[in-house]
């Protein structure tokens, strides 16, 4: 990733507790720690520091995003247009769909797609679901949302194919507030009905 920045391929365990670890290394010439789906992406000041950083990459502890910090709490109207749908889909009511997505605590494993939309991984097995066949043209921001194995909230209105359970008034993404993005890789994440 050329001289400043490396890709780590195998990390072994989880990419964003193996990310975590490597910000707690604390070192001067990291600028960025990006983890993705299975990989981590690490960022520095120069060539240099990039090589001091990958002889310490033996140091690293995976920290469990249970000892990042309380869960972030993120209120949801069930009110999604496709919630039904997933009930039929499933094989589940209503009532056990919105049970089953805010019965679990979820963990950001990587960020990517807008400013703020985190991937999180945690969704009840019985929800997993392929993306919809035809992807909607317009998402409106605050749909919370799953696909495959994750959730997701939409930081802003764009297209997007998961299936819409609800809505929240979370702002999920603000380049006024430090830091702007309200979830990051690691953080744990539980939804509460509205």
């Amino acid at each position: 990733m050329g001289d400043r920045a490396f890709l780590v391929e195998d990390v072994g365990v989880d990419p964003a507790a193996w990310s975590l670890g490597v910000r707690a290394l604390r070192h001067p010439g990291v600028v960025e720690v990006v983890p993705a789906a299975s990989t981590v992406l690490v960022a520095c000041v120069d060539a240099d520091a990039a090589a001091a950083v990958q002889r310490r990459l033996d140091r690293v502890v995976p920290i469990a995003p249970e000892q990042a910090g309380a869960p972030v709490e993120v209120a949801v109207r069930y009110d999604g247009v496709d919630l039904d749908d997933v009930g039929r889909a499933t094989g589940l009511t209503t009532d056990e769909v919105i049970a089953a997505h805010h019965g679990a605590t979820y963990e950001v494993a990587f960020c990517g797609f807008a400013p703020g939309f985190a991937y999180l991984r945690g969704l009840d097995l019985r929800l997993h679901l392929p993306r919809r066949a035809t992807p909607r043209t317009s998402v409106p921001a605050g749909a919370v949302a799953i696909a495959a194995e994750y959730s997701a909230v939409y930081p802003r209105s764009s297209p997007g194919g998961w299936h819409l359970l609800g809505t929240t008034d979370a702002t999920l993404f603000d380049p006024e507030r430090t830091p702007p993005a309200l979830l990051a890789p690691g953080a744990r994440v539980r939804f509460v009905a509205a």
